[in-house]
């Protein structure tokens, strides 16, 4: 309510909760949905959902063979990439994403409000100009010099480059950047790296030979090589889940999300279930491989919006308190 109160002072938020615990929430939500508001002189209009049984995946033993509990085969959830689908189910054209357990009292709330409308603000006017762009290209009247403007704008606005780029004629240049304008965008905030565990904002190599902003975590990493572990250890930023997304083409509809997932970026991870070891498959995470194939800008945000609780342990520090 704080930075995404609509026009009509209607707030939406949506919860992704596990299934036995959603009941629990929606008391939870209905105690003090109307004291807030009241405060606050909003609507709330909160939903919830789950993760989807059928984005679950089978689990191995350590020999590779399906894992059996009491002799039935064992699905598991496919990691928090799953949650792609939900989002896919939302009804909206800006969506804030954030890590439930980052939320702190209301005394330290002044940065995060501020760095939430102004990463926002980022999004908007990237994509107000990606729309221009795109109906511009619609009309078909661009002159040579426009679509060098709009190849500037993708390579260095979005971030998105491709060296090959400069052996394109026009005709076939125009098919390019119409792919890379016309897709889903998040601006993401990052903080400081200090040591926090997580993934951070890197440069990666794309299959159709691109350069893009992309967010890896360390399942993405070759920790056998020495160089590609020090480079992630000594990234000078962090990913604090802390993203604004525009789901929505310039016409108005929304986009398929399912289409610009990397499906190769799924990983194995290893659990137990009743004392046994076994290996999971994790889908590609939300915002890694998930959102692989978005626009993705980041944008550095103050470390006194980051104040997260992995651990009890962490309701300890100061900023909790």
């Amino acid at each position: 309510m704080m930075y995404a109160t609509g026009k009509s002072g209607k707030v939406n938020v949506h919860f992704t909760v596990s299934s036995e615990h959603r009941e629990l929430f929606k008391v939870l939500v209905e105690e003090k949905a109307g004291e807030f508001g009241t405060r606050y002189g909003v609507d709330y209009y909160i939903t919830f959902s789950e993760q989807k049984p059928n984005t679950d995946t089978i689990a191995a033993d350590m020999d590779n063979e399906p894992f059996r509990d009491n002799d039935k085969l064992l699905f598991r959830p496919g990691g928090h990439g799953a949650l792609i689908e939900n989002l896919n189910d939302l009804d909206a054209d800006i969506i804030f994403i954030k890590n439930i357990d980052n939320v702190v009292p209301d005394r330290l709330k002044a940065d995060t409000v501020t760095y939430k409308k102004l990463i926002a603000g980022v999004l908007v006017s990237l994509q107000k100009q990606a729309f221009e762009y795109m109906e511009l290209l619609d009309e078909g009247t661009y002159t040579h010099e426009q679509v060098l403007e709009i190849l500037q704008f993708v390579q260095k606005k979005l971030y998105c480059k491709n060296p090959e780029v400069k052996n394109l004629e026009d005709a076939e240049l125009i098919i390019y950047l119409r792919k890379k304008l016309n897709r889903p965008m998040r601006v993401c905030g990052m903080v400081k790296n200090v040591g926090e565990p997580g993934g951070g904002p890197f440069l990666a190599y794309n299959n159709d030979g691109t350069i893009s902003l992309q967010i890896l975590e360390s399942s993405q990493i070759d920790m056998d090589d020495p160089t590609k572990k020090d480079m992630f250890e000594n990234g000078t930023h962090f990913n604090p889940v802390d993203l604004v997304c525009a789901v929505r083409d310039y016409k108005g509809h929304k986009f398929d999300l399912d289409k610009y997932v990397d499906k190769a970026t799924g990983f194995i991870s290893y659990k137990s279930k009743n004392g046994k070891e076994l290996k999971a498959l994790e889908l590609p995470g939300l915002w890694n491989g998930a959102m692989s194939d978005w626009n993705t800008v980041f944008v550095e945000v103050p470390l006194t919006t980051f104040n997260p609780v992995k651990t009890v342990n962490d309701l300890l520090r100061e900023q909790h308190q």
